[in-house]
C-alpha cells in the first residue's frame, strides 16, 4: 500500500522549498527515465533539469539553478537535492509490509524477551533469553543464538544468524544470509606434532545504531575482546571482518572488502571494493 503526500509536506519534512502547486500528492519516487504520474523524481544539476522536467513525473527535486525556469511542474529547491530525495523516498515508503507477532512456525524460547510490536517471521527461530527490541522484525529462517540483544526498529531480513555473545543497537539493518558473532580465524600450531589447534574465540560482537550490513557479509565475535562497528556505518554485501576489529562511525565498506584480525578502521574512512587490510593495521 503506497503511501501518498503532499509536496507541501514534503518540503517542510526535507527542508526544501516548493515552486508551483505544492498541493499535489506525490506515491513514490522514480528515476527520470522510468517516471510515471503521482512519482518524484531528482536533478542533481542543470543538465539532468531539462530531462525532469520533460519527464512524467509529479514533481522535481533540484538545486537554485531551477529558480529561474519557466516550467508548469512543481519543484522542490534543494540545497542537496540527492540528499533530500532520500529522505523524501523514506517518507513515501510503503507501509503494512509486516504485521507484529510471532508466526505460528517460529520458535521462541520461553525465556525470550520480545519488544512491543516486534515480529518473528516463519521458521524462524529466537534462542533462550535473547532480547528483541520493540518494532523490530526477524525475517524467516533467522536464528537469533541465546543472549543475543537486538534493540529498537532493526530489520533482520531472512537468513540471518546471529551468534551468542552479539548486540545490536537501534535501527540496525542486517540482510540476507548474513553470519555476525561467528568465531574468528585464529589458531595455534603444535610444533611437535604439526597440528594446529584453535586459540578461544570467547569475545563478543557490538554492533551500534543505525549501521546496515549487506547480504552475506560475515562478521566475527572477538577472540578474548569485542569486534565493534560503529554508530552509522554502512557495509556492503560479501564483506567479511575478522575477530578484534574496531570500526569506527559512518564508515562506507563496499562489497568484497576484507579485513584480517584486530584492525582499526577510524571514523568517517571509506574503503572500496576488494580491499583488503592485513592484521593489525589502522586506518
Amino acid at each position: 500500500m503506497k503511501m501518498k503526500r503532499r509536496v507541501s509536506e514534503i518540503a517542510e519534512a526535507v527542508g526544501a522549498r516548493a515552486l508551483g502547486d505544492a498541493s499535489i500528492e506525490v506515491s513514490g519516487v522514480s528515476s527520470i527515465a522510468a517516471a510515471s504520474p503521482g512519482d518524484l523524481v531528482f536533478a542533481e544539476d542543470e543538465n539532468s533539469l531539462a530531462a525532469a522536467l520533460q519527464s512524467r513525473a509529479s514533481a522535481v527535486i533540484a538545486g537554485s539553478f531551477t529558480v529561474t525556469v519557466n516550467t508548469s511542474k512543481t519543484i522542490l529547491i534543494a540545497s542537496h537535492p540527492r540528499l533530500a530525495f532520500v529522505r523524501a523516498a523514506e517518507l513515501l515508503r510503503d507501509t503494512a509490509e509486516r504485521k507484529p507477532g510471532v508466526h505460528p512456525s517460529a520458535a521462541v524460547d520461553e525465556s525470550a524477551k520480545l519488544g512491543e510490536a516486534a515480529s518473528i517471521d516463519a521458521h524462524a527461530s529466537v534462542a533462550a533469553n535473547a532480547r528483541v527490541g520493540n518494532r523490530s522484525w526477524i525475517g524467516a529462517i533467522s536464528v537469533i543464538g541465546a543472549g543475543v540483544e537486538i534493540g529498537e526498529d532493526c530489520q533482520i531480513y531472512p537468513n540471518v544468524t546471529i551468534y551468542s555473545g552479539t548486540k545490536l543497537g537501534n535501527r540496525v539493518i542486517v540482510h540476507a544470509g548474513a553470519v555476525l558473532g561467528s568465531d574468528g580465524f585464529g589458531y595455534v600450531r603444535d610444533k611437535a606434532t604439526g597440528r594446529y589447534e584453535k586459540f578461544p574465540q570467547l569475545g563478543k560482537l557490538e554492533i551500534e545504531d543505525e549501521v546496515e550490513i549487506g547480504a552475506n557479509t560475515t562478521i566475527d565475535r572477538g577472540a578474548l575482546e569485542t569486534t565493534r562497528i560503529g554508530r552509522g556505518t554502512k557495509i556492503d554485501n560479501l564483506v567479511h571482518i575478522g575477530h578484534n576489529c574496531l570500526i569506527g562511525e559512518n564508515v562506507i565498506i563496499a562489497a568484497q572488502a576484507g579485513f584480517s584480525g584486530s584492525i582499526v578502521i577510524e571514523n568517517n574512512v571509506v574503503i572500496g571494493g576488494q580491499v583488503g587490510v592485513g592484521e593489525h593495521a589502522r586506518v
